[in-house]
């Protein structure tokens, strides 16, 4: 494994060349590897924020999406089904809900991943703020003596020259023949001043020299704890990360499991539905009744009241007269060639046209003498009434304003509802 301190040696090197060529350029006062990774870590500090604020919207939206959830079901209704359909529509509503609050659970474990993410990279932040100051503090401390050692050089050098020159100077002044022992003396006494001048410059420079090397084994001693503690926060920054990422689609898988769960307590259910069980609930439960109402038949006024009650009135009987009598309207009329005893005499159904003809309204246009064919099948009540049967064919001889006309069927007549006769 390639260790953050590989990223030192750089640093390192470049230290210790410039140390080894009179300390020209500022390679040894840089601190390129320490800022390389401060940026690391910072970038990493930006990838643990970024994966907060993704949990934190998918916690808000697991939220929300399991109160919409939640609401659905409330709302759903279906309160007036009935039977087993009934039964799984409540099932899905509950299941749906149950749903709902599957997700919202979620939510609330997705807040306490981010909180405990947001204690993590706290703590971090503090580790590496901690070795920062002390970085910084080491490198403040070697740069300053590195200025200081500089400038000892400079001096240095400086004196060494002066020392050199005074030098020169007493042994061009020892040959000149018109120099004075004073100036010579004088002389003489500067190149010492000098060369102790340069002396002790020299002594400053190693001194200091010794410093920064001391400083520079603290700084490198320092810098190696730094890495080894950067490496560690990056390693496990990226293990949480990676075990965050993880546990999230973990936390997703076995909401969609759950999910599925509640569905299929739905599909359970909605096997045992019913159709066939549905409507006979529907039938058994509500029913009105078995038998058709039956058609509306014809009362004569005339059956209800004794002949004293008519004030003498001659009736009419049979069949036929029975159905025409709300066309009579007063006295028959003096040209009938049948009266009412004549036509009274006459046995049921076998009133002749002549009879029929003198009941005032009676029109000979009426036997329309049409086939019609049944729509349904009736049955005779009276012994006036003819029975019928769906399909049969018929000759209607008189279509009578009260509804009940007067067929003829295989020589037999009598008299059906008209309503459920339709024309050939």
């Amino acid at each position: 494994m390639i260790h953050f301190i590989c990223m030192l040696a750089c640093s390192l090197c470049l230290n210790y060349l410039g140390l080894q060529s009179d300390l020209k350029g500022t390679e040894f006062i840089s601190n390129a590897g320490f800022e390389t990774l401060i940026q690391r870590l910072n970038a990493g500090r930006r990838t643990c924020k970024d994966l907060e604020d993704l949990l934190k919207r998918r916690a808000v939206a697991e939220e929300k999406y399991g109160k919409d959830l939640v609401t659905i079901a409330q709302k759903a209704g279906g309160l007036h089904e009935i039977c087993t359909l009934k039964t799984s529509f409540d099932e899905m509503k509950t299941q749906i809900e149950n749903v709902g609050n599957l997700h919202i659970q979620l939510s609330v474990v997705l807040k306490e991943e981010v909180k405990r993410m947001e204690q993590f990279r706290e703590r971090q932040k503090e580790q590496k703020k901690k070795y920062e100051i002390i970085m910084e503090k080491v490198q403040k401390t070697k740069v300053s003596l590195f200025k200081k050692t500089i400038e000892s050089k400079r001096s240095y050098v400086q004196r060494c020259k002066e020392a050199d020159e005074a030098e020169g100077a007493v042994e061009k002044i020892s040959v000149t023949p018109t120099a004075t022992p004073k100036q010579v003396e004088k002389t003489n006494n500067k190149a010492r001043q000098c060369r102790e001048a340069a002396e002790e410059a020299e002594k400053q420079y190693i001194s200091n020299i010794e410093q920064l090397d001391k400083i520079r084994q603290e700084w490198e001693s320092t810098h190696i704890d730094t890495c080894e503690m950067f490496q560690q926060q990056e390693e496990d920054r990226i293990s949480v990360l990676r075990n965050a990422l993880w546990v999230h689609c973990n936390h997703l898988s076995m909401q969609c499991v759950k999910d599925d769960e509640c569905y299929e307590n739905v599909r359970t259910i909605l096997e045992d539905c019913d159709i066939v069980a549905d409507n006979n609930y529907f039938v058994e439960s509500h029913t009105t009744g078995s038998t058709r109402p039956a058609p509306i038949e014809y009362e004569n006024y005339y059956d209800n009241y004794t002949a004293a009650e008519r004030n003498g009135s001659a009736g009419f009987v049979g069949g036929v007269m029975k159905r025409f009598s709300n066309l009579l309207q007063g006295n028959l009329s003096s040209g009938s060639k049948l009266n009412i005893s004549e036509s009274a005499a006459l046995p049921a159904g076998e009133m002749s046209e002549e009879a029929c003809s003198s009941i005032p309204g009676f029109h000979a246009s009426e036997q329309a003498n049409e086939e019609y064919k049944a729509m349904y099948d009736y049955v005779a009540q009276g012994e006036d009434e003819l029975s019928i049967s769906v399909g049969d064919v018929v000759v209607v001889i008189n279509q009578g304003e009260d509804g009940w006309w007067m067929v003829k069927r295989n020589g037999t007549s009598g008299l059906v509802p008209g309503s459920y006769l339709v024309k050939e």
